[in-house]
């Protein structure tokens, strides 16, 4: 039996910064595009008591309204603006370019995976969940 292809990937991690102005920041996210397999996915989670410790005059509510807009847009949902409408590509490049806004993508970095999916959860249970919090396969926390 062989082994699945690998293809190369591009994934940024999406952070909270609640005081842009202080640069201090918290992981909420995940953004992954692998072009050969047409996958282009983002998973995101805000862990409310690390914000509150972090800047507690922050609005979890806003900052969570925009971290649900991710997913959405890189799901390509029509009801998630004409953003979401561009090709799985442009809609990566938009969603990592550089912003000094309260959510902010990191760096785009790269690897190779077998199984983008499951990279993705990979990633966000690495990146974006606190060591010991549980995470479903392909789904939420």
């Amino acid at each position: 039996m062989t082994a699945p292809r690998r293809s190369p990937f591009a994934y940024a991690v999406v952070r909270v910064v609640p005081h842009v102005e202080r640069g201090e920041s918290m992981n909420a996210g995940v953004i992954l595009l692998c072009r050969p397999k047409r996958f282009l996915a983002a998973r995101v989670d805000l862990d409310e008591d690390r914000l509150r410790a972090l800047a507690p005059d922050c609005d979890a509510t806003e900052i969570r309204r925009h971290l649900d807009a991710i997913p959405r847009i890189a799901a390509g949902d029509h009801d998630a603006g004409p953003i979401a409408a561009l090709s799985q590509p442009e809609r990566f490049h938009w969603l990592v370019a550089p912003a000094s806004t309260v959510v902010q993508p990191g760096d785009v970095h790269t690897g190779m995976t077998a199984d983008p999916a499951a990279t993705l959860d990979h990633l966000f249970a690495t990146m974006v969940l606190p060591p010991g919090r549980a995470v479903e396969v392909g789904g939420t926390p």
